[in-house]
């Protein structure tokens, strides 16, 4: 009988050491090559580590929640018992055949081969809850109205789009499908621009406006089952984020919803420590690793190196969020999920190609002689700011100039989906030109974000809601967001960085000028 050791392998981007997040394996078990023996975080991502040969699992020497280097021996499994499978390692590591002999493949970078999901998983274009937050599952008492098993995970799901509600809540009628996808969607909006409003006095027609919008906020989407089971359990519709095809509040929404809510509960009930002990008691202790220890690193040497300058401007995105509903009713978009956020990743797009300095790189030392150069990239690799529950990541969508709305609309939609489930793989996060931070997703208005590393520009999207907004010298309600932008005034300076805001600005409050 041969006992090989398996070192931590090397898996690329310039790491040096992981955190053994679960083992998958146990002492006795049987595995064969490529069987998945652990799940590791570096500081990039979450990864699954396949195993090099077949085998016996003899001892697992890394418990789960340790940190190692690589190089580091983590599981030891026999080879050559009667009945286990015996083959080549398929690695590029030369091995002896000697007792007790250690095995460290060198890996490069981890696919999406070792990370995929199995077959049958929740992938991206499996269905309307492809993209569900997932929660924790909490134990009700006998007798509970809900029952939370294989609820979603956690609530701070990255790239939440809680404006995708706020566009199904501008749903009126359903409007019939047109035989084309992006140009037939837009042209109602150009009609709508030109247009002449109905000649009616201007205090009944903005009466008239404002009782219309009202009466679309206040409409939520969902079946009658639905809506007494949010009754039985004193939940308001229009605060829960609907994840149904058509932007419809679901049974599962409530129940995690619900779940969510009782979890935060419970633990503001035990929160405060008891006062009879000494303070120096009862505080925690997180130790800083992994994803949040890079992004801390990251976000300090950016923030330090980058002179930051910010700037905002507020959008009438009423004409937007008409856009999105017109996708969201679209043959061509059927079953994939639209929100704000597609809108402005185009917008984006679209400035940038007007702005190129705002897609470049600040490098220093260039030329090994200290002179320093600003490298503008005529390829867009966007990059989404994801808060998940091992920490925040950007991963970024390579060339995205290139697709369609379509194909960024899916792109968005399986980057977030990985992204809850911890799969994003360390290559998905590497290159980004310019990122975008959807903070409107949790409410908020707006903010000064610190640059990615590596690039000269993000931007923050603001929540999308309803406001007064002065129209042709009428003041009428309006859907209205704010976005906020810093960049490294190196490279963007201020005249730059106001006219590639308004760039983006302007295809939110116009979707048209996509179409030139």
């Amino acid at each position: 009988m041969t006992v090989k050791k398996f070192n931590l392998p090397d898996v690329g981007e310039g790491l040096t050491e992981a955190e053994v997040v679960a083992w998958k394996v146990k002492p006795g078990d049987t595995v064969a090559i490529n069987d998945v023996l652990c799940e590791i975080e570096t500081a990039k991502s979450l990864v699954e580590l396949p195993s090099p040969f077949a085998g016996t699992v003899t001892e697992l020497l890394v418990e789960e929640g340790i940190t190692v280097e690589v190089g580091t021996a983590i599981i030891a499994v026999s080879e050559g018992q009667e009945g286990a499978p015996s083959a080549a390692p398929q690695a590029p590591a030369a091995q002896e055949g000697a007792a007790g002999e250690v095995f460290t493949p060198v890996y490069g970078k981890l696919t999406a081969e070792a990370g995929e999901q199995p077959a049958g998983g929740p992938l991206v274009g499996s269905g309307p809850k492809a993209d569900a937050v997932k929660r924790r599952a909490r134990k009700r008492p006998a007798g509970a109205v809900v029952e939370a098993s294989g609820v979603a995970e956690n609530a701070e799901g990255a790239v939440q789009d809680n404006q995708a509600v706020l566009a199904a809540k501008a749903a009126e009628t359903p409007v019939p499908h047109r035989p084309t996808a992006a140009r037939a969607v837009v042209e109602p909006v150009q009609q709508a621009a030109t247009t002449p409003a109905v000649q009616q006095p201007a205090a009944t027609r903005g009466a008239a406006i404002s009782g219309t919008i009202s009466g679309l906020v206040n409409k939520v989407l969902a079946k009658p089952p639905v809506r007494k089971f949010a009754r039985d359990l004193g939940i308001d519709l229009a605060d829960v984020v609907a994840t149904g095809q058509r932007g419809e509040v679901t049974r599962e929404d409530l129940v995690s919803y619900q779940a969510q809510r009782d979890a935060e509960h419970d633990q503001a009930d035990t929160f405060w420590g008891a006062s009879r002990k000494p303070q120096d008691q009862r505080v925690e202790r997180l130790t800083v690793k992994g994803v949040r220890k890079a992004t801390a690193k990251a976000m300090v040497d950016s923030a330090f190196s980058a002179p930051h300058v910010s700037i905002f401007v507020d959008v009438d995105a009423s004409r937007t969020m008409e856009f999105v509903k017109r996708l969201k009713v679209s043959r061509d978009f059927e079953g994939i999920k639209i929100s704000p956020l597609l809108i402005l990743a185009k917008a984006v797009i679209w400035a940038a190609a007007r702005n190129p300095s705002v897609n470049a790189t600040w490098v220093e030392d260039a030329d090994g002689k200290g002179g320093a150069e600003i490298q503008i990239k005529h390829f867009m690799n966007l990059g989404i700011a994801a808060a998940t529950p091992r920490g925040l990541m950007v991963p970024n969508i390579k060339d995205a100039q290139d697709l369609s709305l379509k194909e960024l609309a899916l792109a968005l939609n399986e980057l977030a989906t990985k992204a809850r489930a911890g799969k994003t793989q360390p290559a998905e996060m590497q290159g980004g030109t310019l990122t975008i931070t959807n903070i409107g997703a949790l409410g908020i208005d707006t903010g000064t974000p610190i640059i990615n590393p590596g690039e000269v520009a993000i931007i923050a999207f603001g929540t999308i809601k309803q406001k007064p907004w002065v129209l042709d010298g009428e003041v009428i309600p309006r859907w209205i967001t704010t976005l906020g932008g810093s960049f490294d005034h190196r490279v963007v300076d201020g005249d730059l960085s106001a006219r590639f805001m308004a760039d983006v600005a302007a295809i939110l409050e116009e979707p048209a000028l996509l179409l030139d």
